[in-house]
């Protein structure tokens, strides 16, 4: 097996705390081992460009450059959503015109396929070493493996949450806090879970059914009243902005056009998916909410909307995602060293302290990397909810229980059932 002689590194997709220290760890080990490292600038941005435009956009990268970031937050290298999937082969003539025969990519699912179409292209010529990075923990690693940066959002969202929900208690308000998470509902429920806020919603819960807005606000509603009929005038919903893709695309659409921008507006990436973060879902949710509590003043409430997500991606790591990214990245270089580079393109993953790369393998109807999700069939996401102020069916079947929740929003039983129990599967009215 030929030697490795230079390896090329790039990063794509957002940001998430622990880049840098897959950087360091990954130019660290190579220059031990006599290899050279090119770092390019802003992912696939100037590759997909051409070979001259790449030299100028890349650098070698020396321990003097990478040693004291290794616990520091961004990327040295950038970052970018540029997808090369019609320009794979200009970026492969570019890499192998600097004489790049391996490449390190660090990314999500988007970056993960392009890696994977890189190896199948070049025909074995570059080895490839995927390594996973996203706060979405949305790959697919084995054993309940998270995705490098998860850990570190995660504790800085909780820590943000568990303020808020003083502040709910404090001012008898609600916070309706939207948290990033495009494809799967692992940093909702995480951060939800941990700062004990009254209520998280996530995509997965549904079943890849579309529900028209009024469901998903009438969840909340839900919650709201429970909270009520226990005395509590305050809590936080944590709510997965993934939920945008739940909800009726036609009746989402058709309430943001109607409003003039009011809500943002619709605009897909290079990989063509929609740009949630440019949807203002909170104040949607809350303004929508508000009308939706009419009928019932008792309720009357103060609402906050807040997003979270972007003071989370470039924060500094926590300790497990400084000696995770160390692993990650001295795996990626051992992994490119190995006879199996030359067979397969790789995501680097450990179990139990044990180098596992998973072959880069797209899901063959999407042609993409698969998205791994929420579980709620298990006891994870049913000891979460177990913990959450929402309504249940055991709410609507236990006629003491049901006769509260409908003394507090002043109906009977029959009526709270009617109005209220489709959300839980029951029978009845869906909402007007």
């Amino acid at each position: 097996m030929a030697p490795i002689k230079k390896i090329g590194m790039l990063v794509g997709g957002g940001p998430a705390p622990g880049i840098n220290g897959v950087i360091a760890a990954v130019t660290v080990e190579a220059i031990n081992q006599g290899i050279e490292v090119l770092g390019f600038q802003d992912g696939y941005r100037w590759l997909v460009k051409g070979l001259e435009e790449a030299k100028r956009h890349c650098r070698r990268l020396t321990e003097e450059d990478v040693v004291p970031i290794y616990n520091r937050g961004g990327s040295i290298l950038g970052t970018s959503r540029t997808n090369p999937v019609n320009e794979i082969d200009t970026v492969i003539t570019a890499l192998r015109g600097l004489g790049v025969d391996a490449l390190v990519s660090i990314g999500g699912d988007d970056t993960a396929t392009s890696a994977s179409r890189v190896f199948v292209r070049a025909g074995g010529a570059i080895r490839v070493a995927h390594v996973p990075k996203t706060i979405d923990n949305d790959l697919p690693l084995p054993a309940n493996t998270v995705t490098f940066g998860f850990q570190t959002a995660r504790h800085y969202g909780t820590q943000i949450v568990q303020n808020l929900m003083v502040d709910a208690q404090t001012t008898s308000r609600w916070y309706l806090t939207v948290s990033m998470g495009r494809a799967a509902g692992h940093l909702a429920l995480g951060i939800g879970t941990a700062a004990n806020a009254t209520i998280t919603i996530i995509p997965e819960e549904f079943r890849n059914t579309s529900i028209p807005l009024h469901h998903l606000l009438d969840i909340v509603l839900g919650s709201i009243i429970k909270c009520k009929a226990h005395g509590l005038n305050y809590g936080v919903a944590v709510l997965a902005e993934g939920l945008i893709e739940t909800v009726d695309k036609k009746e989402l659409t058709d309430i943001m056009q109607s409003r003039n921008g009011r809500y943002g507006n619709f605009s897909v990436d290079a990989f063509g998916h929609p740009r949630l973060g440019e949807i203002e879902f909170g104040k949607l949710i809350r303004e929508f909410l508000v009308k939706r509590m009419e009928p019932f003043p008792m309720l009357k409430t103060t609402f906050i909307d807040k997003d979270l997500g972007y003071e989370l991606r470039c924060a500094d790591p926590i300790p497990f995602d400084v000696e995770y990214t160390r692993d990650l990245g001295y795996g990626a270089v051992k992994f490119l060293q190995s006879p199996r580079a030359q067979e397969v393109g790789a995501m680097i993953s450990y179990v139990q302290g044990e180098l596992k790369p998973l072959p880069l393998e797209l899901d063959p109807e999407k042609n993409h990397m698969p998205t791994r999700i929420v579980n709620i069939d298990g006891e994870g996401y049913e000891c979460a909810r177990k913990y959450m102020r929402r309504l249940e069916r055991t709410d609507f079947e236990d006629p003491v229980r049901c006769g509260v929740l409908a003394d507090t929003v002043k109906m009977n039983r029959d009526e709270f059932r009617q109005r209220f129990g489709y959300i839980v599967g029951l029978k009845g009215e869906v909402g007007h």
